[in-house]
């Protein structure tokens, strides 16, 4: 049995689950996530728990299992606590503004970048080289940032782009100016 899938889902603080069909819906107050379920998965709501069993040990179904029991719990967590993302701009005259439903990226382009603001998801940038992308829902807030990063990658040699906070870039020596070839 799986050792993430055998576990349940612990629901607190006014989180509640509802099994539609073959789709499992979390929510707490107005929020809700929801996230369709394989059917080599079954899914049992237990008063504060969400169990989830497989019908057999093909490798397939266990991965299944595994899967979807971390996706509800990332359900939970997102609602009670949220998640977030911290991408840094690296570089002379680089920077980043909110304009409204959209992100404006000025990153060595000869036009602003504007990355569109999914509902749902909130985009801070607190100072012009950092930006924070918060939300509910763990796949859309990495998702957004991915987007965002994908703008302008940080590049190897002078370390120049769009970088994950916790992103470490390996930097490369480059050519040496003035060597002789002999």
């Amino acid at each position: 049995m799986s050792r993430i899938g055998k576990q349940p889902v612990l629901l607190r603080e006014g989180v509640k689950a509802t099994l539609d069909g073959r789709e499992l819906v979390i929510e707490k107050g107005g929020r809700k996530l929801s996230q369709w379920i394989d059917p080599a998965i079954s899914v049992a709501i237990e008063g504060e728990t969400v169990v989830f069993a497989r019908a057999s040990d093909d490798v397939r179904t266990r991965a299944l299992h595994g899967l979807y029991r971390a996706l509800a719990q990332n359900m939970v967590t997102g609602l009670l606590k949220g998640y977030q993302k911290t991408l840094k701009i690296v570089g002379v005259g680089y920077g980043a503004r909110p304009a409204g439903k959209t992100l404006e990226l000025n990153v060595g382009y000869a036009n602003p970048v504007r990355v569109e603001i999914p509902e749902g998801l909130t985009v801070e940038v607190p100072d012009a080289s950092t930006i924070v992308v918060k939300g509910h829902d763990k796949h859309r807030v990495g998702q957004l940032a991915a987007d965002i990063r994908r703008a302008r990658p940080p590049e190897p040699y002078k370390g120049k782009g769009i970088r994950y906070s916790d992103e470490v870039v390996r930097r490369k020596a480059g050519k040496t100016v003035g060597a002789s070839g002999s």
